[in-house]
């Protein structure tokens, strides 16, 4: 019987007693947050976002200003602190003291819960349409000149709640109590440019138009010759949409349900799809159009048709469309609108846009705001890291590579400074973006 010496082969024996005591001094788990406020800096979003809210409190009163509140709750919401009890334990952190203005040691702490529950009920239906409006102008600032095209990718999303919150309604779809929030993306770049809360009975398409329209206005009046193509699934399919985007002279590719006449139209096409499956047994896909008018259409309109066979069985699928070039084209066009859902997942599962529990409708507005405008934060992040193995990562992902270092903070008359772990493997990543932010930070290596 073989016997195991777990000693063999082994030279080192540690001779030493380990301590652990948390007194290593005034240090920080998530350095991070200096680089966020220099993002932040870049581009005003902070300053901007608390220039769009009325600071309705007393002024003799006020311990925290208005812009470090913002500032705080969007930083937290970043780094992963996505509550606001939050706070509590981290308004003494010094790294987010540094991040959001404050002098680590001399300074009083930050704001704690109750002053972030405050500020979200205290915002108006004014408030949240100059923030609204706040999202397309934060997408300006980042293109240094006008595109030839935008793709818009709305989509709806669910956002599960567990409490007694105003207008959530059961969704049988989803098996539990939801809101239903409507988003707008730009499909090449990942910007976030519409975030709208809706009630948790509405339909898909519920307000698309009424969001589109004030988007594609402001579009148009800073960049008037620009191609806009609106990109949706099928929940989306509804005369008025269509109408809009061909008044308004719009391009538009959109998901259709199936049903008897369209699968009548691709049954040709299906049926040599299957033909050419059994002679090669590998799966076959045909993409081909034709026009078609539903009863509710006051004329016909271009659909593009896909007929797959595959082991696993046949597939059709159908879409509606206004633009030119071949079929194949355009059903590549719309397949592309995938990469809204990892938009979509970079806002829920990253930074926890379904964090809804304020008790009030117009509260949980502004929460999905900010969480959009933590959203717009860490993608302006990763958009500085572009070219680099960090430029294409989930946010999670480029949280926990990039942002959460610990380190010790020293203050002085004339500096903050932060020493960092020796052995962090993103230091070149920090010189990177330091050097892109404009070298307002001083990195020692």
């Amino acid at each position: 019987m073989t016997k195991c010496n777990r000693n063999r082969g082994s030279k080192v024996k540690r001779s030493k007693r380990v301590e652990i005591g948390f007194d290593g001094g005034r240090t920080t788990s998530d350095g991070g947050f200096v680089l966020l406020s220099e993002v932040d800096r870049k581009w005003g979003l902070s300053a901007s976002i608390s220039s769009c809210i009325h600071d309705k409190r007393d002024s003799r009163y006020i311990t925290h200003q208005q812009r470090e509140l913002i500032g705080q709750r969007v930083y937290q919401i970043a780094m992963g602190y996505e509550d606001c009890n939050d706070s509590d334990n981290l308004r003494s952190d010094p790294a987010l003291k540094t991040a959001v203005g404050r002098c680590p040691e001399n300074d009083a702490d930050l704001a704690s819960q109750p002053t972030f529950s405050r500020l979200e009920n205290g915002v108006n239906g004014y408030d949240i349409k100059r923030l609204h409006n706040l999202l397309v102008e934060q997408y300006f600032k980042k293109r240094e000149s006008p595109p030839r095209r935008i793709i818009l990718d709305i989509d709806a999303t669910e956002d599960p709640v567990h409490g007694k919150q105003q207008q959530i309604h059961f969704h049988g779809f989803y098996g539990h109590y939801v809101y239903l929030p409507l988003l707008v993306y730009d499909g090449e770049r990942g910007d976030l440019l519409g975030a709208v809360l809706r009630r948790g009975n509405a339909h898909a398409s519920r307000g698309a138009v009424g969001l589109l329209s004030r988007i594609v206005r402001d579009v148009r009046d800073k960049w008037p010759d620009v191609q806009i193509i609106i990109r949706a699934d099928a929940g989306f399919a509804v005369p008025r949409l269509y109408e809009f985007c061909e008044r308004e002279g719009l391009g538009y590719i959109i998901g259709l349900i199936t049903n008897g006449r369209l699968r009548q139209l691709n049954e040709d096409i299906l049926r040599e799809a299957v033909s050419e499956y059994k002679d090669t047994d590998t799966k076959v896909r045909h993409v081909s159009g034709g026009h078609y008018q539903a009863g509710s259409w006051p004329h016909p309109r271009r659909v593009i048709m896909k007929a797959e066979a595959m082991p696993q069985g046949t597939n059709q699928r159908f879409l509606v469309t206004n633009l030119e070039g071949s079929p194949w084209e355009l059903y590549q066009l719309y397949t592309q609108r995938g990469q809204a859902e990892n938009y979509i997942k970079d806002l829920k599962n990253a930074l926890k846009a379904d964090r809804l529990s304020c008790h009030k409708f117009l509260p949980n507005q502004f929460r999905l705001l900010l969480h959009g405008f933590a959203y717009l934060l860490m993608h302006s992040l990763r958009y500085l890291l572009s070219g680099t193995e960090l430029g294409r990562v989930q946010f999670d992902t480029l949280r926990l590579k990039l942002l959460k270092v610990g380190g010790r903070v020293k203050q002085s008359v004339r500096r903050i400074r932060f020493m960092l772990c020796e052995s962090f493997p993103y230091k070149l990543h920090w010189d990177l973006l330091i050097c892109r932010l404009g070298n307002r930070l001083i990195l020692r290596c």
